[in-house]
């Protein structure tokens, strides 16, 4: 990696990949959605542009980002991609759920064997009519989960027993409460019981009832200032619980979103006592040439086909995208 601020920053644990794109094995053409196998101690990365997830080393020894295994191979057979966007790690079926965007399918695969099981949408399985699938999440409590079908304007739920369809909210494009305009990013506040959605082309965020769907409420609108998106891209919840009392619960959620074309813009909101999102600190990211990427995770920091993990408080964070520089503003963005 060459000498720049990125690589002299403390925060930095760990980066896998370089500046430049590649197809070799530890390199990337646009990374996208990613997730953690923490009883594995395994780091899970969909390799949009090569078409393929590529597995790594997480822990925290020196084989920490080492290359491990991949699933490969461009083509719209079983088992086959072309252009992943987002993955899911569904411990309690042993599985990975991945969104084969240039498919119209999610597929599923075996996480401790890594072989391919089965898919759904394209004439899948239970015949469920998916078209540009982006984010995916799973709800535990309620035993679902929850797709982003971005070119149908809306979310879809799927039993995750046996990946049976359920119900779907939205559907029509619009920009009325409840209506979506290409959704891209979704978190799940198993607390509160509430999806969290990037309503990307309303450049807003929606809120909905993760028990039925139905609409809760939104914020954010297009521009540049506080409170403001230009379309919102991947999303993070966390919870940070008191080791007291339940009471004292911080909240906070990160959007990725792009002010203009060359920039990505991280801000993070938390909730206030009343529930109310509030604008914590926002970061913006210079990138050379067109968008193509949100994160799942974010921390102040950015880099060019690299996977970038920072400790902060004793955490990991990560972001992805083609960024050569970054524009520090004011702000500082805490760790997780």
């Amino acid at each position: 990696m060459g000498d720049d601020a990125l690589d002299r920053d403390a925060r930095i644990k760990l980066s896998i990949g370089t500046k430049q794109q590649g197809n070799a094995d530890g390199l990337f053409r646009t990374p996208l959605g990613l997730a953690f196998d923490h009883h594995r101690g395994l780091l899970l990365v969909v390799d949009s542009g090569n078409h393929r997830v590529q597995v790594f080393s997480c822990d925290d020894d020196y084989d920490g980002g080492s290359f491990v295994s991949k699933f490969r191979e461009k083509g719209d057979q079983p088992g086959q991609f072309q252009y992943p966007f987002g993955l899911a790690i569904d411990h309690d079926h042993d599985r990975i759920l991945i969104t084969d965007n240039g498919n119209d399918r999610v597929q599923s695969w075996s996480l401790s064997e890594q072989s391919f099981l089965s898919y759904i949408g394209h004439e899948g399985s239970a015949d469920i009519k998916v078209r540009n699938t982006r984010a995916i999440a799973i709800d535990k409590h309620h035993h679902r989960i929850v797709i982003a079908d971005s070119y149908n304007h809306r979310l879809v739920f799927l039993s995750s027993i046996n990946l049976s369809l359920l119900f779907s909210v939205g559907g029509k494009r619009g920009s009325q409460p409840g209506e979506f305009y290409s959704p891209s990013g979704i978190a799940i506040d198993d607390d509160r019981h509430r999806i969290i959605v990037s309503d990307s082309f309303n450049h807003r965020v929606q809120v909905l009832s993760s028990i039925d769907g139905s609409f809760l409420f939104e914020f954010g609108s297009l521009g540049d200032q506080p409170c403001q998106f230009k379309h919102p891209q991947g999303i993070v919840h966390r919870q940070s619980r008191s080791n007291y009392r339940r009471r004292h619960s911080q909240q906070s959620i990160a959007i990725i979103h792009s002010r203009r074309p060359s920039h990505l813009i991280l801000r993070l909101w938390r909730r206030d006592a009343m529930g109310r999102c509030v604008r914590r600190a926002s970061r913006s990211h210079r990138l050379h040439g067109r968008r193509k990427s949100a994160c799942d995770w974010s921390q102040s920091m950015a880099c060019r086909h690299q996977v970038r993990l920072a400790s902060r408080s004793s955490s990991i964070c990560t972001i992805m995208d083609e960024a050569s520089s970054v524009d520090d503003d004011d702000d500082s963005v805490g760790g997780r």
